[in-house]
């Protein structure tokens, strides 16, 4: 389906995790950062670009059929980093591939957008956002602007509301919300291949017996993950008890998100 397939943010964590479980799986992975992250291995292109130039990130999209759009950045931070980063970033990677008739652009969202959401509710992809964070408000941004492109456009887009995806679960909170490295990159390829999508939400996480989203999606494209955190419980607990973590965090799907700058009334959020 596609010849060329083009990774922002290719020197990140999960663009690192991406290029490795894509290799081969496409003719060309064109892989962009900001910085250079060479050499190319076999059927690899090396790309420096910031997402914040336009011009940079045109030239990057040149002769792509799809995108997968990590770059940006990836946790909290002040407002000006997060406006160009994420929110300039992601219009010009998304005008950048209209231009070139991407056939299918699969953005890195993520599940902050639904961080105020009460840890005891579980949210489907049609709930109305909740961000817990200036980061997540770009991803809020980034997600409308697809849709957009999508409906405006013709475009082909998928949305993907990433969990905690690390190699190992890394707390409490990611016995909800642990993505495997494995099952991230099973869904980034439903995303990329299934066909005659037009614009979809899906949530990344593997399949945790503590759900905290309702994930249809999932099974439109064909994302059967296989890991559970659950496995890994003896662990989790050795490093963090259920009641080490803060009240604040322990009560919304965000977390630690939740709690960073924290100075609002949580029974005032329902």
């Amino acid at each position: 389906m596609y010849n060329r397939v083009l990774i922002t943010g290719a020197g990140g964590a999960l663009g690192r995790v991406l290029r490795e479980g894509l290799r081969g799986a496409y003719p060309i992975l064109r892989l962009s950062h900001r910085r250079d992250i060479g050499p190319a291995g076999p059927g690899e292109e090396i790309n420096v670009a910031s997402l914040e130039n336009f011009a940079e990130v045109d030239a990057a999209m040149e002769g792509v059929d799809a995108v997968v759009h990590l770059g940006g950045k990836a946790v909290e931070g002040e407002w000006e980093e997060i406006l160009q980063s994420n929110i300039i970033g992601a219009y010009n990677v998304l005008e950048a591939a209209r231009r070139h008739k991407v056939k299918r652009v699969v953005f890195a969202s993520t599940h902050h957008i639904v961080g105020y959401y009460r840890r005891d509710t579980v949210v489907g992809v049609d709930a109305p956002p909740r961000p817990d964070s200036r980061y997540a408000v770009s991803k809020v941004f980034g997600e409308a602007l697809g849709r957009m492109y999508a409906d405006k456009y013709g475009m082909s887009v998928v949305c993907q509301r990433i969990g905690v995806s690390q190699e190992t679960v890394p707390h409490v909170r990611g016995l909800w919300t642990w993505q495997s490295y494995p099952d991230y990159v099973h869904m980034t390829r439903r995303c990329l291949d299934a066909p005659d999508i037009h614009f979809l939400v899906v949530y990344g996480v593997s399949a945790n017996s503590r759900p905290l989203w309702d994930n249809p999606t999932a099974r439109v494209i064909g994302y059967e993950p296989e890991d559970d955190a659950e496995d890994h419980i003896d662990q989790v607990l050795a490093k963090q008890k259920f009641k080490d973590e803060p009240e604040i965090e322990r009560l919304f799907h965000g977390g630690w998100f939740c709690g960073m700058e924290f100075t609002g009334d949580p029974d005032k959020i329902d």
